[in-house]
């Protein structure tokens, strides 16, 4: 299954993301009402400053509606993940935000059908999981052999331990959209 969001929709949740960030740092609530995507979704949200990684934080599947999983999410990326120090301000101002929102996760019981730039991966395998947003092997340049390995790498564990017993793989599919311009 494929989520499809019009433009203006899109434009509501980026709109969206970018207050609830804007609104944090100056110290205001922002209004929780009014969420206009009302469908339960998993989503991620992506921060970049110029070519680099600000944050990104997600959930594969959310019992809430996807504008505020997406609120929330944005949040989470600028000032809980824990690779990087808070969003400030300043670098408020030259943030791209990206949205990821998720279809719901299949099993993946052929790991040769995965579709490099169309399927999302999940794994989970002795205690330990990694996910990769559909996106992420196109950007870094990886095969279908790479993208499996490092979803594997990603979790924590050795390369090709999706084909071992006991190992989940799932996909998913994401409609990918961010801001044209900060």
């Amino acid at each position: 299954m494929h989520l499809t969001l019009t433009l203006e929709e899109q434009k509501t949740l980026l709109a969206s993301a970018r207050e609830t960030i804007a609104a944090r740092l100056e110290g205001r609530v922002y209004p929780q009402e009014g969420a206009s995507l009302t469908q339960p979704c998993g989503a991620f949200v992506t921060l970049h400053i110029g070519a680099k990684l600000r944050g990104c934080i997600g959930r594969m599947s959310a019992p809430w509606a996807l504008e505020k999983t997406v609120r929330l999410m944005a949040a989470a990326a600028a000032f809980e993940d824990p690779r990087f120090p808070p969003l400030t301000t300043e670098e408020l101002g030259r943030c791209h935000i990206e949205i990821s929102a998720l279809s719901s996760m299949e099993p993946c019981a052929d790991p040769r059908s995965v579709q490099v730039g169309v399927h999302g991966l999940y794994l989970t395998h002795r205690g330990r999981s990694g996910v990769l947003l559909p996106q992420v092997p196109v950007e870094q340049g990886w095969d279908l052999d790479a993208y499996l390995d490092y979803i594997c790498v990603k979790a924590g564990l050795a390369p090709h331990a999706y084909d071992e017993p006991g190992a989940q793989l799932y996909t998913f599919t994401a409609t990918v959209f961010g801001e044209d311009t900060p």
